[in-house]
């Protein structure tokens, strides 16, 4: 009979009870995904890969409050977003994303974390190259206030649904839908002033 927990809760229980590997398939499982959201936050490999350190540390230690209840990402998420504000506000300056462009990541590959999200804009009638509307989406991105901000990175880059998006950054899951919605339709009124977008639409999930 298959088991009633995720891959990841079983990892944690795993952990809970002891089992020294559990950790190491965590890391192995979850340190890049964890590098690439800090990498689109800072723009710093270095710093990116002390912070996914700090998270997994910070896992470790607290394993036992994890509840084995299929809610493993927003957990680790809410850990390393918390991590990250931590980090802004030590900082002298601040190390959130001041400009979102393609950056060189560890793997070798260029990351492009708005590609995706240009194409979803891009009409036929549209006059401006996909590239023209990736920038604009980048600095766009740099105007929101950081809740919706995160909101939209978390749920359209790193794949997490609302609800792990809301327990991610301690909120509920009504605010996480209003927050992503008010995202979504600055980046559709101000692509539209510029031109850029006539067909635009994010399907609501």
């Amino acid at each position: 009979m298959a088991s009633a927990y995720s891959e990841d809760d079983q990892r944690m229980i795993r952990l809970q009870e002891g089992d020294a590997r559990a950790f190491d398939e965590i890391v192995a499982e979850w340190q890049t995904p964890l590098f690439r959201f800090f990498l689109r936050n800072t723009r710093d490999e270095q710093l990116s890969e002390d912070l996914v350190q700090e998270t997994l540390i910070r896992l470790y230690r607290k394993a036992w409050d994890y509840l084995p209840t299929g809610l493993f990402r927003g957990w680790l998420f809410r850990i390393a977003h918390n991590l990250l504000i931590d980090q802004s506000r030590r900082a002298k300056n601040d190390v959130l994303v001041h400009r979102i462009r393609p950056s060189m990541g560890r793997d070798g590959e260029w990351l492009d974390p708005l590609q995706n999200i240009a194409a979803e804009f891009v009409s036929p009638s549209a006059k401006a190259s996909e590239k023209e509307i990736v920038e604009v989406i980048g600095a766009i991105l740099t105007e929101l206030p950081e809740e919706q901000r995160q909101t939209f990175l978390l749920h359209h880059f790193e794949s997490l649904s609302l609800s792990e998006v809301a327990d991610a950054m301690s909120t509920t899951l009504p605010t996480a839908k209003s927050r992503l919605r008010l995202a979504k339709d600055k980046l559709r009124y101000l692509l539209a002033c510029r031109g850029l977008s006539e067909e635009t639409s994010f399907e609501n999930n």
